[in-house]
């Protein structure tokens, strides 16, 4: 039953780290700061980790998908991110192919429903 539970768990951690991508980039129409976005995905039901966050904010603004700016009128600098207009339309594509995908997994799955349940 362990082995089973260990296929399992590293089925939805590959499942959870599909959505990654899609899941920061649509909520960052608006500018956000790290722990805020962390915030805002986890009352959303799509927790995720800082130490998983941030390098991939990095590496989306590297990417060229996020613009980052730094606000220093507090008393702490925090550094906002926002979609650049790449980030936006590879949102826009990334969310077409998500509801088609879904769509098609639907398909599938309902095909292989249990008769008997």
């Amino acid at each position: 039953m362990n082995e089973e539970k260990d296929l399992l768990s590293g089925f939805m951690v590959e499942l959870k780290r599909g959505t990654l991508v899609l899941s920061v980039l649509s909520q960052l129409s608006e500018a956000e700061y790290g722990y805020s976005l962390v915030q805002k995905l986890e009352e959303k039901g799509m927790a995720i980790e800082p130490g998983t966050l941030y390098p991939l904010m990095r590496r989306l603004e590297k990417q060229g998908l996020l613009i980052s700016e730094w606000d220093t009128t507090e008393s702490r600098p925090r550094k906002f991110y926002r979609l650049s207009p790449l980030g936006e339309s590879v949102l826009q594509e990334l969310t077409k192919e998500w509801f088609q995908w879904t769509h098609r997994m639907e398909k599938l799955l309902k095909e292989g429903e249990d008769p008997w349940t």
